[in-house]
């Protein structure tokens, strides 16, 4: 993969001690393969075309980024909250992943004016810099490895750009706020929720959120009550951007 780059990838932040500067700023040290944060920052609207018909980009990196980063998360939850049980952990990390708070974080900690992207495809721009953020993730984790990584999330995004206790109380009933919106906009919804079994022993339930006959939103959950409310917050998501 990488040995395609040395050929075919522009280098934009060669020379460019500012651009370098500007990461150190954002991760707290030096990139060591300035390459892998150059395709970090490369939005799928600025691919890089090679000559086997594949393309570079960030999506990768984005994929692997967003399991670290959910890995890294878990990990810092469960112990900063010892006396949460499963469904508090998985609520808050929910808050601090979702693709609003990652774009807001992206822009806080000032990746904006490192993505490289072609400006020209305006459809791309609602989560780019959330993407880009995972994506930069990624980067790291593979520059530096897992603990490396582990430091920066915590030190420069978990504790400094994020209070965590403000954000666990925020409202989080989204059944309620979905059945407000309906009444608001004069819509008929419904849930349709079933029972089944995870494991032999696990009982599981799946949710729906169902509008004109379209699926909003599906969720899962050890209760019906969980499985609701995580269908109603991927509503949400989806009729309110």
């Amino acid at each position: 993969m990488f040995s395609k780059l040395i050929q075919f990838l522009p280098l934009p932040f060669q020379g460019k001690r500012n651009t370098l500067n500007q990461l150190r700023m954002i991760t707290g040290f030096y990139p060591g393969n300035i390459r892998l944060y150059e395709v970090a920052l490369t939005h799928k609207s600025a691919s890089v075309a090679l000559p086997d018909g594949s393309s570079i980009n960030n999506e990768r990196l984005e994929y692997l980024g967003d399991a670290v980063l959910g890995a890294i998360i878990a990990d810092y939850l469960y112990q900063r909250f010892p006396n949460n049980d499963e469904g508090f952990l998985t609520q808050l990390r929910s808050k601090i992943v979702k693709r609003k708070q990652l774009n807001k974080l992206a822009y806080k900690i000032g990746m904006s004016p490192l993505l490289i992207l072609n400006t020209r495809q305006n459809q791309y721009k609602e989560n780019i810099h959330g993407n880009a953020f995972e994506a930069l993730i990624g980067a790291v984790y593979l520059d530096k490895g897992y603990y490396k990584t582990r430091k920066f999330v915590i030190r420069k995004i978990l504790e400094k750009h994020l209070d965590l206790d403000k954000l666990a109380r925020k409202e989080s009933d989204f059944k309620s706020r979905i059945i407000e919106w309906a009444q608001k906009h004069k819509k008929e919804i419904s849930f349709v929720t079933e029972e089944g079994q995870e494991s032999q022993n696990e009982q599981m339930f799946v949710s729906r959120v169902i509008m004109m006959n379209e699926e909003l939103g599906k969720g899962k959950g050890h209760s019906k009550k969980d499985a609701e409310q995580k269908a109603a917050e991927k509503a949400l998501e989806k009729i309110t951007g």
